[in-house]
């Protein structure tokens, strides 16, 4: 078959394909593919005509081609997918629904194929509620039904269905590597836990008697610095509505603020903060007003742990880090990993005021420990 008459039957077979002739379509088409000079388009369009007589097999072995001529073909990914979908076949399905939107990254793709892009989209969705719910009723008939799994186990579910996404550590200056991705720490796991929240109720009475008289030393906890310019856009820049009050800020004590809040700084030395000159630790009230909202941040480096003692919390306030969002418990200390995405709002007409510090995370051993401490003595991480 010459060339001119392979581009005349594919016209013919392109014009019967748009008059609805798919039967008429259908055989231009395997003239073409069987004279070996068939394009990828060729064969996009024979697994067309094969859709529309309902010879599924047929469309999937021509769609097989194409991909063997184009493995990233957006087209044919979708047509597979869809034919997997009627087969029954769901998790190839998704499989294919997924390489589609992958491979069209990056593409200018036209407003048809945009549309089935969005089908693919809406197809996957349904499957993966579809695959979830026979998962759930798999794991409960195993004795695993949900109220009965670890944490963990529940996160992992929650990533795998797409309801969750992975959260790692990401701090903006320093990294210390191996050590676990861990967003709350149990504090169960911690033996100096109860003896910080014992002398909550008298670090809550230390607080409100300052407060009952204004806010003295309190001061933005974002703060504009002559020398370093800020390229974000950070509502809360020099503003008050997220302020902060030291008795220790990067291991310089204030004595004349400790002197004010004696309960506070004798409860928080039974937990192991990071004895680091230049950099550690740092003990403070972080009291956020009416309305405000902490954007999403990570910090500076993760070789340390971050603990809140919630001492005044008003109801519509949260407290996010990666996936998970707690509410605080006055007197109920919150430890994590701050160097993890985290977030915070209080949505009340009340102030929020919780008390911060940070530790050493348990996974260093002592010589790492001291390490750090060079390191940080010598170069401070901010």
């Amino acid at each position: 078959m010459q060339g001119a008459d392979v581009e005349r039957i594919a016209r013919e077979g392109v014009e019967a394909l748009r008059s609805g002739r798919a039967a008429q379509a259908r055989s231009r088409f395997e003239q073409v593919t069987m004279s070996g000079r068939a394009t990828i388009q060729i064969w996009l369009l024979l697994a067309t005509a094969c859709r529309a007589l309902g010879d599924s097999a047929a469309e999937e072995a021509a769609l097989d081609r194409a991909l063997e001529i184009e493995p990233r073909t957006v087209r044919a990914h979708i047509m597979k997918a869809d034919c997997r979908l009627k087969a029954g076949d769901d998790r190839s399905a998704q499989h294919y629904y997924r390489s589609a939107l992958h491979s069209a990254e990056g593409q200018r793709v036209p407003d048809d194929l945009l549309a089935e892009l969005r089908r693919a989209e809406a197809a996957m969705t349904a499957i993966s509620a579809k695959l979830t719910a026979k998962r759930e009723e798999n794991l409960a008939a195993l004795g695993f039904p949900q109220g009965r799994r670890s944490a963990r186990f529940q996160q992992a579910l929650d990533i795998s269905a797409g309801h969750k996404q992975i959260f790692l550590q990401e701090p903006t200056v320093f990294y210390f590597p191996g050590l676990p991705q861990i967003q709350y720490y149990d504090t169960e796991a911690f033996d100096w836990v109860p003896g910080v929240e014992a002398a909550w109720r008298a670090i809550r009475a230390e607080i409100e008697a300052a407060l009952a008289v204004g806010r003295q030393g309190f001061r933005p906890y974002i703060q504009s610095e002559a020398n370093r310019t800020r390229l974000d856009d950070n509502p809360l820049l020099d503003n008050a509505d997220w302020s902060t009050l030291f008795l220790c800020e990067n291991s310089k004590v204030d004595d004349e603020v400790v002197g004010r809040f004696p309960a506070t700084w004798e409860a928080v030395q039974v937990a192991p903060l990071p004895l680091i000159p230049k950099s550690s630790p740092t003990v403070m009230f972080s009291l956020l007003r009416p309305g405000a909202r902490i954007n999403p941040h990570s910090g500076v480096h993760n070789a340390r742990l971050t603990c809140h003692l919630p001492l005044i919390v008003p109801p519509d306030c949260g407290f996010r880090v990666g996936n998970e969002v707690r509410q605080w418990e006055e007197g109920k200390l919150l430890v994590f990993d701050d160097s993890i995405e985290h977030e915070a709002w209080n949505g009340s007409a009340q102030d929020r005021v919780v008390l911060i510090f940070d530790i050493w995370r348990p996974e260093l051993s002592e010589q790492e420990r001291r390490e750090l401490t060079a390191l940080f003595q010598g170069a401070p991480v901010d």
